[in-house]
């Protein structure tokens, strides 16, 4: 297999969708670090293949839990699916009861925590040879980032109303041509800082586990494997927490 070829090119009709779908997809234009480039399916796969895992995995609970007869309150003895996906959802739950408190969270979790467990698979799929993690393009991230940037507003007008929008005019009628734009721009920046982080730091460290990997693919990467478990664990806490942030500050109400 070569250093650009992934599992996803033995699939049958994988080439000829490719091939059929690169005249129409491909981007042309270019500007300042956007340049011309080739159209590729593979991280749309692997976004695909991170998506049916996830969903196996919440049926797999689903029906855990059903058939237990007590509730879903006593773990199996056995580790599987459902603990995993239930030490993963405590754990997102105290982040986000730490931000918001508890009722919130509970709340919010399903977002939230569908994040997390979408970002954090797809930032380890990128460890498994033959696989490139969806994160590691700006597409899939920005995504991400513009579902939260619109839902964090949305749950705001759905909390406060048109009120929601007093607070990009500031305490005082005469600072609006100052806040105003100040407020707009912060908020903007909210999405292109979670996309860009993200993939910063998934490229990097696919990059180094990749170069590692070809200088000595025997013991040599391991090392380099545990630490990006750790990266990959850490980009999906920071991109959750902040989406908890911004849904917070989206909801909170003003103590007078």
């Amino acid at each position: 297999m070569s250093p650009h070829a992934t599992w996803f090119d033995f699939l049958p009709g994988y080439p000829a969708l490719k091939e059929y779908l690169h005249p129409s997809m491909v981007r042309t234009w270019n500007w300042q670090v956007f340049q011309t480039t080739n159209f590729d399916l593979v991280h749309v796969m692997g976004a695909l293949l991170v998506f049916l895992f996830v969903a196996f995995g919440a049926y797999r609970y689903a029906v855990a839990v059903s058939g237990s007869g007590d509730a879903g309150l006593v773990p199996p003895p056995k580790f599987g699916l459902r603990n995993l996906f239930e030490v993963l959802a405590d754990t997102v739950l105290g982040l986000m009861a730490g931000v918001m408190g508890e009722k919130a969270a509970k709340r919010y979790l399903p977002l939230v925590g569908t994040l997390f467990i979408f970002i954090l698979f797809s930032n380890l799929l990128g460890l498994i040879p033959g696989f490139l993690p969806p994160t590691e393009t700006l597409k899939t991230n920005l995504a991400l980032s513009l579902s939260v940037f619109v839902l964090s507003h949305a749950f705001g007008v759905r909390e406060h109303g048109l009120k929601y929008f007093k607070h990009f005019l500031g305490p005082i009628w005469w600072l609006i041509p100052l806040m105003l734009p100040i407020e707009l721009i912060s908020h903007i920046a909210r999405p292109v800082s979670l996309s860009m982080r993200l993939m910063g730091n998934i490229v990097g460290d696919h990059k180094l586990v990749g170069v590692f990997f070809g200088i000595l693919p025997f013991l040599l990467p391991v090392p380099f494997m545990v630490m990006g478990v750790l990266v990959c664990v850490v980009q999906a806490v920071v991109f959750s927490l902040l989406t908890t942030v911004y849904i917070s500050q989206a909801v909170a109400h003003e103590e007078h």
